[in-house]
């Protein structure tokens, strides 16, 4: 790993969403040089599902070496964002690093992304990192070796990268351009740069996205530690940089990149942006044993699972168990008709088992065909599928065995009166 030089001691950096992840880690990393960190993140009590609170990262921080400041701090907030670098230039004396790491993201399509999320996305991730840059510039211009450094790609303008999930890259795109314009700006005055991984980084956002199986395929978060702090260490002059994590390690010197693997000599996934396309990532999420919770071309997050056959499979999740896909070992596709047309999975086979729109993941071990008001009358104990399947409402192909277990799952529901 890259050793510390000392060069960040005495400085203050403000990260934004720096109570766990890729953020934490960067703040560790220069505390380790004795630099001030203001803590700027919402998290200020334990999350069920998620580690960490500006609190327990501040306690971190000093144990690391450096001083903490947590602050209570919504980018999509004016106030809370000036109110925060009040106090840091109160406590610190100035400001001498943004690091622009907190971000929102939805990988749905334009039909299934509410402007609820779309709203959110470009509220964090565009104008969050504009308007925490534009209130951090004054302060930045004092320091001696100013850097904005905002987690964000290159601008990558090949379409795949935009039909799956459009809103989503249109507001990451927005922290990149803010780079592209600022580092101009401001060129010799403030270095503004971004920082993107080349592969796949263990986060609770990537656990989101293929599930626990997925940390296998990262690397950890102390490889993106590692390149902020290589870009962070050099001058003003260092400016308009879309860097890569492992090319400026390289250059660096590391040559051992195994020590941030999550399971060395484990194929890598490589990072949304770059050369891979997303059918391509989709199909190695796959392979290496995780359920990517997207879809090329058919995104599928909690904004699919809206109207009536949206609830009937969110049932379905809510009783879907272990023991369920142990006993079942099936991948079950439904091609709806009616009023409601789409297609849906249930994946009884792989890990804890899940449910989504579009097409599955795997080849399917069984295809029905039926009206999508016949369908959730199955579901919901109105229509027996024997009554369905001989009056011809509905059509099987497939392995018939694993498709007399479904109705295993209908009884399921029923009983729990989901």
């Amino acid at each position: 790993m890259l050793p510390n030089t000392g060069k960040l001691s005495g400085y203050t950096l403000f990260i934004t969403g720096a109570s766990r992840g890729i953020g934490k880690a960067i703040a560790l990393k220069a505390a380790k040089d004795g630099a001030n960190v203001v803590v700027a993140a919402k998290t200020a009590e334990a999350h069920p599902k998620l580690p960490g609170t500006i609190y327990t990262a501040a306690e971190e921080i000093e144990a690391a070496g450096g001083k903490a400041l947590p602050c209570i701090v919504d980018v999509r907030d004016e106030k809370q964002i000036s109110d925060a670098l009040e106090s840091a230039v109160q406590k610190f004396g100035g400001i001498d690093i943004l690091v622009n790491n907190a971000s929102a993201i939805n990988l749905t399509g334009t039909l299934n992304t509410p402007m609820k999320k779309v709203d959110l996305m470009l509220g964090i991730n565009l104008r969050g990192t504009y308007l925490t840059s534009k209130l951090c510039i004054p302060h930045l211009l004092k320091s001696k070796n100013p850097h904005i450094l905002n987690l964000s790609p290159p601008l990558n303008l090949n379409p795949i990268w935009f039909k799956s999930h459009t809103a989503y890259t249109m507001a990451k795109y927005g922290m990149s351009m803010c780079v592209l314009g600022m580092s101009e700006e401001f060129r010799g005055s403030i270095a503004v740069n971004a920082l993107w991984p080349r592969t796949a980084i263990q986060t609770a956002a990537m656990d989101m996205l293929g599930g626990s199986e997925i940390a296998k395929s990262c690397r950890k978060v102390e490889i993106m530690a590692d390149a902020a702090y290589a870009i962070l260490s050099k001058p003003v002059s260092y400016t308009g940089q879309f860097v890569i994590d492992d090319d400026i390690l390289k250059k660096e010197g590391i040559k051992d990149f195994d020590v941030y693997a999550v399971a060395p000599g484990h194929p890598l996934l490589p990072d949304f942006f770059l050369d891979e396309d997303p059918e391509k990532l989709e199909k190695m999420m796959v392979d290496y044993g995780a359920s990517p919770a997207f879809k090329s071309g058919k995104a599928s997050t909690e904004a699919a699972f809206s109207g009536p056959i949206g609830e009937t499979f969110n049932m379905i999740k809510g009783i879907l168990t272990p023991e369920l896909v142990k006993t079942t070992q099936g991948v079950y596709k439904f091609d709806l008709s009616g009023e409601h047309p789409g297609v849906w999975y249930i994946d009884l086979k792989n890990n804890a088992g899940s449910v989504a729109s579009g097409e599955p993941p795997v080849k399917a071990d069984v295809e029905m065909n039926l009206d999508s008001n016949d369908f959730i009358k199955m579901f919901t104990g109105k229509l027996k599928p024997t009554t369905a399947f001989m009056s011809g409402k509905l059509k099987i192909k497939g392995d018939m065995t694993l498709a007399i277990k479904m109705e295993k799952m209908m009884a399921l529901m029923n009983k729990s009166k989901l």
